[in-house]
């Protein structure tokens, strides 16, 4: 069976700040996918984020581009493998200008903290315990 790869498309006011905020957080920009209107960055194996200018966004849909500032098109989630894994991205996500968003969510068995980044669009990163996902 084909393992499905996913890319998710957003619009960025600042595709170079875009860019360096997710080198900082670890998931540098892959320059054969990336141009001058796009930042094609891999996440993983089979997830990658594609950052678009507005007017290249646009190429692809004749809706409205939302203001990810203000307004929210979609919650993106990422796992971790452990508590501190969440935290440190988190961290890392503040000190490379974006901004925590809600509280942490603790439910013993299941952890998860959000962020937004520069243009606004929330990342929630997760832990589960294999242990409870599997009962």
């Amino acid at each position: 069976m084909h393992q499905q790869t996913i890319f998710v498309n957003l619009a960025t006011r600042d595709l170079d700040a875009a860019r360096t905020f997710f080198a900082e957080l670890g998931f540098p920009a892959d320059d054969a996918f990336s141009d001058d209107t796009t930042a094609a960055i891999p996440l993983g194996d089979t997830i990658h984020v594609m950052f678009h200018t507005h007017a290249k966004y646009a190429e692809f849909t004749k809706k409205t581009i939302v203001d990810s500032s203000s307004d929210s098109e979609v919650l993106l989630a990422l796992s971790a493998a452990g508590r501190e894994e969440v935290d440190a991205l988190v961290a890392r996500a503040v000190a490379a200008g974006g901004s925590v968003t809600g509280e942490p969510q603790d439910h013993g068995f299941m952890y998860g903290r959000a962020f937004d980044d520069p243009d606004g669009h929330t990342w929630e990163v997760m832990w589960m315990d294999p242990t409870a996902a599997q009962e």
